[in-house]
């Protein structure tokens, strides 16, 4: 008993001996540098309206830093802003601007390192390398911030939320544009992203690396280089995102390579060149998707094996499937078919007549990229219609034995 009363006294005592530093040109501390240095643990930093350019200032101690009319971090094009060290801290309402460029170093406006129960909301990030970039920590927040990029070429740019070797890390309801990668994972696991928004990012929307264990859901992933890559990783989710023109010669809604034991559920994939492209994945639930206006709606390459298709809508796209092989080790079943010319003499919503959704045209170009020229010329749609009625070249058991006769729902 005296060690439960020991242990509420201190936390008490620190209660009352916590206390808030103002920070402010016309104050008594006039440098954010001077107000950390003051803070204890428990201490608030209350930083006031203006710009200020100190350099990369160092937190290793369990306070809150909250700006109060948005002030501004100004790295002066040359420095990292703030570096995080520890556990415990909270950075609220600061403007990040200017952060330094390194071509050996990965300079970021706020860099956090070994630390856990680390909170990043309702902050701006302009003009930087990295904006946040994140190693060795658990536990942590980033959410609710809005972070734009120099939007300079891939080697010039760095990622605008970067995450290495984490765990238990939440990443929601940020707007991420002009970077690099817009959100990077890597060695990162049991973590989550959700409701956020990535456009306009070079590379990637959203790139994976090496991260197990790991859900993605309600973000929306709009006129990136690519929408997401997700690469040498098992165990992801993927459910309720947005995948919407993702536009370009190497452009998708989704890479999957080398990827095992997923779910990718209950999204949307809209005008990307292509909406998923699978490498090498295996084992992976694929359903009750919307594949609409895409080049290609699923390129599945021979080495993918085990993965079922189930219950998606297929609209509008130029192609609905491509493969480089000639047999196939997945399975569709009970999907809607745009395409499907078949019928439903029992009226069980499930047509009678299996469909192949690989078209011979979509095999040749898939072998010879140039025939794209001969898209919807009346000898495209001659061969198709052969092909349909003597098979000779496309999978044979590539075919969805029970597509549907209505879209699902």
């Amino acid at each position: 008993m005296k060690w439960l009363l020991t242990i509420l006294f201190v936390f008490t005592l620190e209660q009352v001996i916590a206390h808030t530093i103002v920070v402010g040109r016309n104050r008594h501390i006039s440098t954010l540098r001077q107000g950390i240095t003051a803070a204890k643990d428990g201490d608030t930093v209350l930083l006031n309206k203006g710009t200020y350019k100190e350099g990369n200032i160092i937190i290793n101690k369990a306070i809150h830093l909250v700006g109060i009319g948005a002030p501004v971090l100004d790295g002066d094009n040359k420095h990292e802003i703030l570096t995080l060290t520890g556990k415990n801290i909270v950075i609220k309402g600061i403007h990040f601007a200017n952060a330094g460029y390194s071509s050996m170093n990965d300079y970021a406006a706020l860099k956090i390192i070994e630390a856990t129960n680390i909170l990043i909301e309702h902050n701006v990030f302009t003009n930087a390398y990295f904006a946040i970039h994140i190693a060795n920590s658990t536990g942590s927040i980033v959410r609710n911030n809005i972070i734009k990029g120099p939007d300079r070429s891939e080697h010039l740019s760095g990622n605008g939320i970067h995450l290495w070797k984490c765990e238990n890390m939440t990443i929601e309801n940020n707007s991420v544009q002009g970077h690099r990668d817009g959100i990077y994972f890597e060695f990162v696991t049991a973590s989550i992203i959700k409701k956020n928004i990535s456009e306009g990012n070079i590379r990637y929307g959203l790139h994976f690396m090496f991260s197990h264990n790991d859900t993605y859901r309600d973000n929306i992933f709009r006129n990136n280089g690519a929408g997401v890559a997700v690469m040498y990783t098992k165990n992801v989710r993927m459910e309720n995102n947005v995948f919407d023109k993702n536009w370009g010669p190497s452009a998708y809604g989704i890479l999957l390579k080398d990827i095992s034991n997923s779910f990718i559920k209950n999204n949307q994939f809209i005008q990307n060149t292509v909406a998923i492209q699978m490498e090498g994945s295996s084992r992976i639930d694929i359903g009750n998707n919307l594949f609409k206006a895409n080049g290609w709606a699923l390129k599945v390459q021979a080495s993918c094996d085990g993965n079922i298709f189930h219950h998606n809508n297929f609209f509008g796209n130029c192609f609905d499937v491509a493969t480089n092989g000639t047999k196939t080790l997945n399975k569709f079943s009970s999907n809607f078919w745009d395409k499907y010319d078949g019928y439903d003499i029992n009226k069980d919503g499930i047509g009678d007549v299996p469909y192949h959704p690989v078209s011979m045209y979509a095999m040749v170009v898939e072998q010879n990229p140039a025939t794209l020229v001969l898209m919807r010329s009346f000898m495209v749609s001659l061969l198709d219609k052969a092909e349909k009625a003597i098979p000779c070249l496309t999978p044979e058991n590539l075919i969805d034995n029970k597509p549907v006769i209505k879209p699902n729902k």
